[in-house]
């Protein structure tokens, strides 16, 4: 259930970030990704805590990505890893390359 869940959030072309409402850098992640402009409909954020079987999902995505920390960042189907990663790749650069393949800018 929880695979079906996670898999089902990241199948299509969007930005979709993992996380819970008590966590800064799952608050910092969103408020970046806001001020990038994503076109609406491209940018999904999911509140773990809100979730009955959130231990199942933070499970599956330590499966999936290494590691079950929030926030967990989705470009597409890729995993990006957490805010640090999220940072990094807008300093270079690579964050606007990534959002535009997948259409999201």
């Amino acid at each position: 259930m929880a695979q079906q869940f996670v898999v089902s959030h990241i199948a299509s072309d969007k930005v979709v970030v993992f996380g819970k409402s008590g966590c800064t850098f799952c608050h910092s992640a969103l408020d970046l990704l806001k001020q990038i402009n994503i076109k609406p409909g491209h940018l999904e954020y999911i509140d773990l805590t809100s979730q009955k079987n959130m231990d199942a999902i933070q499970d599956y995505l330590m499966q999936l990505t290494g590691a079950r920390t929030v926030p967990r960042i989705f470009i597409g189907k890729s995993c990006i890893g957490g805010f640090t990663d999220l940072d990094a790749l807008n300093d270079s650069g690579e964050l606007s390359t990534m959002l535009k393949k997948i259409g999201a800018l």
